[in-house]
């Protein structure tokens, strides 16, 4: 059964055009209801009884999957075309509700999960006046163990444990701390009069699920509000405190952990051979979820956050965000622009933001406030941070004329604004901005205010991964470019410049290059070099002994990217045996002038000339030459059946 649109113009405080909206989506409309939540909830329920209804209101989707429960329906899917579109000073939104509700039908992947299990397990670390309150508090519901920072009484009350101690190091989250302790004194209920402590003693260690940290000292955890099952209070705020005891009573049972991120450590630089390489997600993770393993990284699921900054910086595709894929935000890009463009829309421009914040943002600017225009089309994205230059450039190149970046307070700004100033490098050309308002009235002013001109290209397909999908889009960006446009430091695309007057040829730097972008010749001494594959890793620049290769961060959106280049080459030297080329010339003519004839093991004429031999003729050469090393003695003759009985006639 093909999906029906239910429309509602919310006590005609907005105008639907039924009309526009059945031909850029497809979908059949029902008539514009006025009250559909209210007197016209019958409606609703022919609506849902019919099924495939899709509600245009989020606002009242709780009261629609309730009518849908007491119907024994499953609850219907709703999608805000009010808050976003309708309510606005433009009056013309028909374009931007088509284009909403097509992004709210696209299908969406399932968010891979993991069981993350808390038995309630709970340390409380504090002063008495704080933690022990709390704990008296949670101790119905929790397993609790109070460790005092201070010398307060201890109380009467076995609901929980006490314990005094220096906390050394505490890692792990929800369902899994585990915690070390010097000067451990553990409680001693027995005897008459206070409890009393056991001697201390050092290198304890236990585990816990949850920590309720009311301390008032620096966090155990760097980011500590991204850290499943740690919460933090001031001791001095009372209501900080409730609060705090509150959420950590919900911290019991089986919880789901989104895995946020996919690796690939088959495609990872960060390091070949113990060099260091790209530590770009490294440096970048507020979690400390990232750490080395040998020659690529490893991510710790439980303590990932989701902010998807280290997918966003990767180079090579490594790391990828996967709640949702990159390839369904690219979709849901593409149909947006789409939707508008072939609803009469024109020069739309894209408002990326999150949850909560950007949803309440544009919420309470259109209900009090002057709303979005009619151009800017707001897109709901998991995480910020993932959203990096590739979706930047791509959404250009896909018919947006600009894109801002609805920040939220507690958003990581340092790589999205390192992601902005590259894609505005790449071709961008100022297009993309990052907005850090709290106030939705300022939000309004400023996507009023600016209305950037049209882009004039055709859209692209973005298909390929992120490296290839925002090279696609600079390129169409740059229609014209004949040279390499400069990048800022760090960049993920640019050359790798060769001193040919230091560089030997030693081919250290192909050998370790972990994307291929630099080669050797298998058939002369020669380095090539293809630009669109080189990650600015910098292995290249670290292992060369000779400190010949420097990088320089740009982008060629030129075909010449595509191919490779020679960056030195010199005349091979030909074996004096075989006349085979099999090294440097000018390598081994070196060699030769400070060794042979100077060097103790070239002092002989026929040693030296053993360094202008080829692997194969320079065995031959040792094996055939006198006194060789490797050369057994005079083989014994084969011995025959004569031989034994000639040995029994003599006995």
């Amino acid at each position: 059964m093909p999906k029906r649109l239910i429309l509602c113009d919310c006590l005609g405080s907005q105008n639907i055009d039924a009309a526009t909206l059945s031909k850029a989506t497809g979908l059949k409309c029902s008539r514009v209801h006025t009250a559909l939540c209210m007197t016209e909830l019958g409606a609703a329920a022919e609506a849902i009884k019919r099924g495939e209804a899709v509600f245009a209101c989020a606002q009242e989707a709780e009261r629609f999957a309730a009518v849908a429960a007491e119907l024994n329906q499953p609850a219907p899917d709703c999608v805000d075309i009010r808050d976003r579109a309708g309510w606005s000073d433009d009056p013309e939104c028909a374009p931007k509700m088509a284009a909403l509700i097509a992004d709210a039908l696209l299908p969406h992947s399932p968010t891979k999960t993991i069981d993350v299990v808390s038995e309630g397990l709970c340390l409380i670390i504090g002063r008495g006046d704080a933690a022990l309150p709390a704990a008296e508090r949670l101790a119905d519901v929790l397993a609790v163990t109070v460790l005092l920072t201070d010398g307060a009484d201890m109380p009467v009350s076995r609901a929980f444990e006490v314990i005094r101690g220096q906390l050394r190091g505490t890692t792990g989250t929800l369902g899994n701390f585990a915690l070390r302790l010097d000067g451990l004194q553990q409680m001693q209920p027995g005897g008459r009069g206070a409890f009393t402590f056991g001697a201390p003693r050092d290198g304890a260690e236990t585990q816990c699920d949850v920590i309720l940290d009311l301390s008032g000292g620096a966090p155990l955890f760097p980011s500590p509000e991204k850290r499943d099952g740690y919460l933090r209070a001031d001791p001095g705020d009372p209501n900080a405190v409730a609060a705090a005891v509150f959420e950590a009573a919900q911290h019991v049972g089986t919880f789901e952990k989104p895995l946020h991120v996919a690796l690939d450590a088959g495609l990872c630089a960060h390091s070949r051979a113990g060099q260091t390489g790209c530590t770009r997600c490294l440096d970048i993770c507020p979690t400390g979820a990232i750490r080395p393993d040998g020659d690529h990284v490893a991510i710790d699921p439980m303590i990932c956050a989701g902010c998807g900054a280290c997918s966003a910086l990767c180079p090579s595709g490594a790391v990828q965000y996967d709640a949702p894929p990159v390839a369904e935000v690219l979709r849901r890009i593409r149909v947006l622009s789409d939707t508008f463009l072939a609803a009469g829309g024109c020069d739309p421009r894209l408002l990326v933001h999150d949850a909560p914040h950007g949803r309440d943002m544009i919420a309470l600017a259109a209900r009090f406030g002057r709303g979005l225009p009619a151009d800017v089309i707001p897109m709901e994205v998991a995480a910020l941070g993932a959203f990096g230059h590739a979706e930047m450039l791509a959404a250009l190149a896909l018919g947006f004329t600009g894109v801002d970046i609805l920040l939220a307070p507690k958003t990581e700004i340092e790589p999205i604004e390192r992601e902005r100033k590259l894609a505005n490098a790449m071709g961008g050309d100022s297009r993309l901005r990052l907005l850090d308002l709290t106030d939705p009235d300022a939000l309004s002013d400023t996507l009023y205010g600016d209305h950037p001109g049209a882009l004039g290209i055709e859209p692209i397909l973005p298909l390929g991964n992120r490296r290839q999908v925002a090279r696609l889009a600079a390129k169409a960006l740059k229609p014209d470019a004949a040279e390499p446009v400069p990048l800022p430091d760090g960049a993920p695309y640019g050359a790798v410049l060769v001193d040919t007057d230091l560089c030997t040829l030693c081919l250290s730097c192909a050998s370790l290059c972990p994307s291929g972008a630099i080669l050797d010749n298998p058939d002369k001494p020669q380095l090539r070099f293809q630009e669109d594959a080189c990650l600015q890793c910098g292995i290249c620049a670290t292992v060369c002994p000779e400190d010949a290769i420097t990088l320089q961060p740009r982008f060629d959106p030129t075909d010449a990217a595509l191919a490779q280049k020679v960056l030195h080459e010199e005349e091979p030297f030909c074996c004096i045996e075989c006349g085979n080329p099999f090294g440097v010339k000018s390598t081994v003519e070196k060699i030769m002038e400070k060794l042979a004839g100077k060097h103790a093991m070239f002092a002989d004429t026929n040693a030296g000339r053993l360094i202008q031999m080829c692997d194969d003729c320079r065995i031959r050469a040792q094996y055939h030459a006198s006194g060789n090393p490797l050369a057994g003695g005079e083989r014994p003759r084969v011995r025959t059946t004569d031989d034994y009985l000639s040995k029994r006639r003599d006995h």
